[in-house]
């Protein structure tokens, strides 16, 4: 595979940046991950938005979105398009000193692209002893201040899941570690509102808006009576859950959850930008 680097196209081991950069030293950086099928990264537009909202939300310049999408091309023009592929677009604060203040230099930005892996028909999750701080200043920005993320999916890996799910510090249902997290409660098909501190992800939107899903405040215990869960990704799409911490979802993935990804691939498949 080969990266785009700073306006440098290199083989993926040669692509490196500065070990002072802001991105890999405090976690001063944001980034973004968008499905590409036959060459076209889905949605993108709705991600290079989210990009630049992250970025001003930990005080980045605006990243210059043109730019992006060139570097976008490049990639995708040196790389096997013909298979489906996971982009990621990185954005740091570039060169800066040993601490946390910025430095005056430009901005880093990559673009990569890798295999992208299959997911099962469905996948088991499992609940985490740590919380997500919906008050933080980064709550509900993609950052690569990803280390919460990273121990909280190895708790779950340890525990025979394939994803974590977070609370907030209120007790309520916040999200997973990549991915958004809906249930069929009641009957109603519901995922936590943004001020549950989750991230405003893509393909939880366009859920959202192509069915007849809510947003409402969802405690964890409610996960236990759930009578469907699925989980929304940029690479899952809608992706049933079969168990939670153990407990059968019986039938899963259910009618509901099954509703919804057929949807979601109709849409999708009509609209890759939407």
């Amino acid at each position: 595979m080969r990266t785009w680097v700073n306006g440098t196209i290199v083989e993926s081991a040669e692509a490196l940046v500065s070990v002072f950069d802001h991105g890999l030293t405090v976690g001063d950086g944001v980034f973004e991950t968008a499905k590409v099928v036959d060459g076209v990264p889905f949605a993108l537009t709705r991600h290079l938005e989210r990009l630049t909202a992250s970025a001003r939300g930990m005080g980045l310049p605006d990243p210059d979105i043109p730019l992006v999408r060139h570097a976008i091309e490049e990639t995708l023009t040196e790389n096997d398009a013909g298979t489906p592929l996971r982009l990621r677009i990185t954005f740091t604060g570039g060169i800066s000193p040993l601490g946390s203040d910025r430095g005056d230099g430009a901005p880093t930005l990559v673009v990569a692209a890798a295999p992208l892996k299959a997911w099962p028909p469905s996948s088991a999750v499992a609940t985490v002893p740590w919380t997500r701080n919906e008050r933080s200043a980064t709550a509900g920005l993609k950052t690569t201040s990803y280390a919460e993320n990273v121990v909280a999916l190895a708790h779950a890996h340890a525990n025979g899941a394939a994803e974590a799910v977070l609370a907030n510090t209120v007790g309520n249902v916040c999200e997973g570690t990549g991915s958004n997290v809906f249930l069929v409660l009641d009957g109603d098909l519901v995922t936590p509102p943004l001020s549950s501190g989750c991230l405003a992800g893509v393909t939880r939107a366009l859920v959202l808006e192509w069915t007849d899903a809510v947003e409402r405040d969802v405690a964890m215990a409610d996960l236990g009576r759930a009578e469907e869960v699925f989980l929304t990704s940029s690479t899952r799409d809608v992706h049933g859950v079969h168990a939670v911490d153990g407990r059968t979802l019986d039938g899963a993935p259910g009618p509901v959850t099954r509703r919804s990804a057929t949807v979601f691939a109709e849409r999708s498949a009509a609209d890759v930008d939407p």
